[in-house]
C-alpha cells in the first residue's frame, strides 16, 4: 500500500474514532477540505479520499454547498436482516403471477418504482450516449446494420479487457464474448454447462430473474444458507458440492441482488478453491461490482481463477445504459462451447449499441460517470436507511450494503409483503416482495427497495408512507 493510501485511511480511521467516541456528535460540521489541508499538510486528494471513505461507512454526509456533517446514521444501532436458512432440497414454488404483477407497471410514470433494479434515466449520461450513437452510425460499415463477428465487437471486447484491471484481472480481448445483456450471458453459460433435470447452486435470497431462467431451462435449484452481509455460507456450499449432484454454481460475489451482500476476499478465494477441487463451474454475476461505495473496486472470484473454472458475466445495464443490451462473459476454459451456444441462440448482439459502449469506455469517460453515480447511490442509500429507521416500526431490520442498488428490509413475521405490495400500490408505490426471491416458502416478511432513483422530498415521503402502512 502506498503512503498516500495509508494517509487517507489513517485519517478516515481517526475521524471514525472521534464519531464513535462522541467527540464528534450527530449534526456536527467537519472542517472543510481546505482547512484540513492547511492544518495537516495533507494534499486535497488525500483529504477528499478520506472524507469519501468515511461517507461510504455511513458516518458522515455531504450537503450541497455546505460541507460534510456527522450523519444521524452514525448514532443508530442498525440490526441487519437475519441469515437465510433454506431447506437443502430442490423445491419450486411458483412466483410468476406475483412477479408479473410487480413488473407489469414498470413504465407507469404515476408510480414510485422502488421495485426496479436499474438506475433512473436522470442518473445516466444520455446526451453523451446520443452523440456516441451518431458517431457509431457514421463510422460503422453499412451504418451498423450488418452482423458483428460471433465473438463480438472487437473494440468493445478490447475495452472490457482493459477495464478488467480494476478488479485484478488480466484479460485480453480474446478472453471476452459479448452478449445482449448479463442475463443472456448467464443463459448461454447455463445452457452450455447443464441439461434439463440437472441441479445448480445459488444464494438465498437470489435474483428472481435467475430463478425464472433456471426454471425455464428445466433445472433444479439448491438454495444455500446466506449471510446478508458476507454472502453464501461456505460450509453449506462445501457440503452441497461434495454430494456430487451439482453441475454448476451461480453466485453474485459483489453487492448481491437482493440482499446487497459482498463476499470477503478470503471467501472468494475459498469459493474458487472449492469449485476447482470438486470440478464444478462457477458462473459469477458481477454486474454490480463497479458500483462500490468504498475507496476501491472489490475483486471478484474470477480474479482468483487460475484453472478457467469461473465464467464471469457482467454488463453496463446497471451502470450506464440498461436498454442498450450490452453484456459479456469471460468464459475461461469453456470458451469454445459458449461460442457454439451463442451461434445457436443469439449469433450477433446489437451492432450499434455495442460500438457505442466500446467507445464510451475509452478515455476515462466511463470512470468519470461511475464516480458521479457511485456518490449519488451512496447518498441515496444513506438517505433510505435513515428514513426507514425513522419511519418504520422498532425492530425493523435493514441491510447496510457497501455498493449496488438494493436495500433488503426484514419486517415483523406477521407481515406478508405480498399483501403489503397491493396496499402500497394503492398509494402508487411499488416494492419488491421478498418471496419472489426464492422458490421456497421464505422471506414473506421481507422486501427489496431500490435506491436507483434521484433523492427528492417526494421520494422521502413515499418511504415514510410505507412506514405508516406497516403500522396498519
Amino acid at each position: 500500500m502506498g503512503s498516500s493510501n495509508y494517509l487517507y485511511l489513517q485519517f478516515a480511521d481517526r475521524i471514525e474514532k472521534q464519531i464513535k467516541s462522541g467527540v464528534l456528535s450527530v449534526g456536527d460540521k467537519l472542517p472543510s477540505i481546505r482547512e484540513v489541508c492547511a492544518e495537516t499538510g495533507y494534499s486535497m486528494s488525500t483529504v477528499s479520499k478520506a472524507y469519501y471513505e468515511i461517507e461510504s461507512r455511513s458516518l458522515i454526509e455531504s450537503r450541497p454547498q455546505s460541507g460534510y456533517y456527522v450523519s444521524n446514521t452514525s448514532a443508530r444501532i442498525i440490526t441487519e436482516p437475519s441469515p437465510s436458512s433454506p431447506v437443502l432440497k430442490c423445491l419450486n414454488v411458483d412466483r410468476e403471477d406475483l412477479i408479473d404483477q410487480v413488473y407489469g407497471n414498470m413504465t407507469d410514470k404515476n408510480i414510485t418504482m422502488l421495485s426496479l433494479g436499474f438506475p433512473s434515466n436522470e442518473l445516466l449520461p444520455i446526451a453523451k450516449l446520443n452523440k456516441g450513437m451518431i458517431q457509431a452510425m457514421r463510422s460503422l460499415p453499412n451504418s451498423g446494420t450488418s452482423y458483428e463477428e460471433v465473438q463480438g465487437n472487437p473494440n468493445l471486447r478490447r475495452e472490457i479487457a482493459r477495464w478488467s484491471f480494476t478488479w485484478g484481472g488480466s484479460l485480453t480481448e480474446d478472453d471476452i464474448i459479448t452478449t445482449p445483456g448479463c442475463t443472456s450471458a448467464i443463459s448461454h453459460c447455463l445452457m452450455t454447462l447443464t441439461k434439463p433435470g440437472d441441479t445448480i447452486i445459488t444464494e438465498s435470497p437470489a435474483y428472481f430473474g435467475l430463478l425464472q431462467l433456471v426454471k425455464s431451462l428445466g433445472l433444479y435449484v439448491m438454495e444455500m444458507p446466506t449471510n446478508m452481509t458476507t454472502g453464501i455460507e461456505l460450509e453449506a456450499l462445501k457440503k452441497a458440492l461434495s454430494s456430487k449432484k451439482v453441475k454448476a454454481c451461480v453466485l453474485m460475489s459483489n453487492f448481491s441482488n437482493p440482499s446487497g451482500s459482498m463476499m470477503p476476499v478470503e471467501h472468494k478465494k475459498e469459493v474458487v478453491r472449492l469449485m476447482e477441487f470438486y470440478n464444478v463451474p462457477l458462473i459469477e454475476d458481477d454486474i454490480h461490482g463497479d458500483l462500490y461505495f468504498g475507496s476501491s473496486r472489490p475483486t471478484n472470484c474470477k480474479a482468483y481463477d487460475e484453472s478457467g473454472i469461473v465464467l464471469c458475466c457482467s454488463s453496463v445495464s446497471k451502470t450506464l445504459a440498461p436498454g442498450y443490451r450490452v453484456g459479456w462473459v469471460s468464459p475461461g476454459k469453456f470458451k469454445k462451447e459458449i461460442l457454439r451456444n451463442k451461434i445457436y441462440h443469439t449469433l450477433s448482439p446489437p451492432t450499434i449499441t455495442h460500438e457505442v459502449i466500446g467507445d464510451f469506455l475509452k478515455n476515462g469517460r466511463y470512470e468519470n460517470h461511475l464516480r458521479k453515480i457511485r456518490q449519488i447511490l451512496n447518498h441515496n442509500c444513506n438517505n433510505y436507511i435513515n428514513t426507514v429507521l425513522e419511519s418504520f416500526p422498532k425492530g425493523t431490520k435493514v441491510s447496510q450494503p457497501q455498493g449496488g442498488f438494493f436495500l433488503w428490509i426484514e419486517l415483523d413475521k406477521k407481515i406478508d409483503t405480498a399483501d403489503f405490495y397491493h396496499l402500497a400500490m394503492k398509494h402508487h408505490i411499488s416494492i419488491a416482495p421478498g418471496r419472489i426471491f426464492s422458490f421456497q416458502d421464505q422471506f414473506s416478511n421481507c422486501m427489496r427497495l431500490s435506491f436507483g432513483l434521484p433523492w427528492t422530498n417526494e421520494l422521502r415521503q413515499s418511504i415514510q408512507t410505507l412506514g405508516r402502512l406497516v403500522y396498519k
